[in-house]
């Protein structure tokens, strides 16, 4: 809780641990099925074991919180002390996680600001924290919700994938839909606009592919002071030189973030994933 407000978001923002501690920010798990089974995110479902199954050709697909979840985390807030809530989640394009979270917040008794981010992984992490500075300067309920919503304006998301199959298979491809036939012929770049995952630039190669995309990273980061986050499954040795080289190549960069998705996203992205998060302080 920060003050007198408490922040809440849900397990996609991959946030680090310390930031969630420090800021001491309640993280609702979404949960991923593999065939029957519904395993938590983050706590019984690692994104190794969630790239073992797709590999497998395991069916796996994904669920968000349900309201009632999210209402007793708005509990226990109010319970240990909190005035209001401020609860920042995953894009209403790609989860029904907001939507649960406003049936949550109509139905308890502690006063919740639901902001769609329309982003995911550490684009989403990045309005969450901006959350927490704008709690931490003392801000209201209201500005506090407006920081987040105005740093979705200023982040974006950029990434690459091996194969679009797994996206076509869970639906969440958007206007992408139109390269899956061509999906053996180009690597395709894709970026999050308007809340969805849509076409950004067709590659024929990975190694172009990647090459590409961290040359649209630098271009958007540009001279301001940006922090920056390296997301991947499976894909640590791609990962570890983009993110070395990113911090050679940005004079502005403040913080740099490299960490694996979780299972949720991995399960809708596939082994291979390489994303950057650009986030304007």
């Amino acid at each position: 809780m920060l003050g007198h407000l408490a922040l809440v978001t849900d397990s996609t923002a991959y946030l680090p641990q310390d930031a969630v501690d420090r800021h001491r920010i309640r993280v609702v798990p979404l949960s991923v099925v593999v065939g029957d089974e519904v395993r938590t995110e983050g706590i019984e479902i690692s994104p190794k074991d969630v790239a073992e199954a797709l590999r497998s050709k395991h069916r796996v697909t994904t669920s968000r919180p349900s309201p009632e979840t999210f209402a007793a985390a708005y509990r226990a807030a109010a319970e240990a002390g909190a005035t209001g809530i401020v609860s920042v989640h995953i894009s209403a394009e790609l989860s029904g996680t907001a939507e649960a979270a406003q049936l949550a917040a109509a139905a308890v008794d502690i006063p919740v600001r639901v902001v769609d981010s329309r982003l995911v992984g550490m684009a989403l992490g990045a309005c969450v924290l901006a959350a927490a500075e704008a709690a931490e300067a003392g801000h209201d309920l209201d500005e506090v919700a407006a920081a987040a919503t105005r740093q979705s304006g200023l982040t974006s998301g950029f990434f690459y994938v091996d194969t679009l199959e797994h996206l076509r298979r869970g639906g969440r491809i958007g206007t992408a839909r139109a390269l899956v036939g061509s999906a053996l012929a180009v690597k395709p770049l894709l970026h999050l606009s308007g809340g969805r995952i849509e076409p950004l630039e067709k590659v024929r190669t990975a190694s172009r592919a990647i090459a590409r995309l961290e040359e649209i990273a630098v271009e958007c980061a540009g001279e301001q002071e940006v922090d920056i986050a390296v997301h991947h499954l499976a894909a640590e040795d791609r990962a570890e030189p983009l993110a070395e080289r990113l911090r050679e190549r940005v004079p502005g960069l403040r913080e740099l973030y490299l960490s694996e998705v979780g299972a949720v996203i991995g399960a809708h992205v596939g082994p291979g994933l390489l994303a950057v998060v650009v986030s304007p302080r």
